[in-house]
């Protein structure tokens, strides 16, 4: 599985917050029957292990990841759950050269061209931009962008039904991050119908999007 090429085809990774440990493979179920199996369960939780450890387990075709990792133990914890890439809101040297010692695909955040250099001495050419309606939104992911050419990013905080092909449009954006397929809301109500419905209008849109961007 050639995880980075998933994302990059997909163009969206849902971000997702499980509170309760049964939520989890329903979850993930959900994501897959909406015809994406990609997502990002967050780090914010106590039952967040575990849960990563059931959806490996229960749904081994899933392109899984940890967000929100601070620090390498964090990362290696992740990983030895199941975890396949991992996603941090800042950028923490020590996970990342974990990370790519191991082969293991990691996006860190990175809103400033310091933080961007830092990631680039290391050898990451694709940042997080995290939260990206907070830090100027498309604007300034293009300011940004305009130095490094040979960086993309993953725009996510904001991002939403609304303004997804406008991230999608910039030519810097390698895929887009959000949970608005998958709320918590959603989640902690059982409503896993729903998240199967946006995350099919989500794919339909970003198919469109590659429509007219081959035209």
């Amino acid at each position: 599985m050639n995880i980075e090429q998933m994302i990059k085809d997909a163009r969206l990774i849902p971000v997702v917050v499980i509170n309760r440990l049964e939520e989890a493979v329903p979850t993930a179920q959900a994501l897959q029957r909406g015809g994406l199996p990609i997502m990002e369960v967050t780090l914010r939780t106590d039952c967040a292990l575990d849960a990563i450890k059931a959806i490996a387990i229960q749904c081994p075709d899933i392109c899984l990841g940890a967000g929100t990792v601070t620090c390498e133990a964090q990362a290696r914890e992740a990983v030895e759950a199941g975890a396949r890439f991992i996603v941090s809101p800042g950028l923490d040297v020590a996970t990342v050269r974990y990370c790519v010692a191991n082969d293991i695909p990691v996006f860190p955040g990175c809103v400033t061209p310091t933080e961007i250099m830092a990631a680039l001495a290391e050898g990451i050419r694709v940042v997080k931009f995290f939260p990206a309606n907070v830090y100027g939104g498309t604007k300034a992911l293009r300011a940004l962008a305009a130095p490094f050419v040979d960086v993309r990013f993953i725009p996510t905080g904001g991002v939403n039904e609304n303004n997804l092909t406008e991230y999608l449009d910039e030519p810097a954006v390698f895929a887009v991050g959000g949970s608005y397929m998958c709320t918590s809301k959603d989640i902690e109500a059982g409503n896993y119908s729903r998240i199967e419905a946006l995350t099919k209008n989500a794919i339909e849109a970003v198919h469109a999007w590659k429509a007219g961007e081959n035209r």
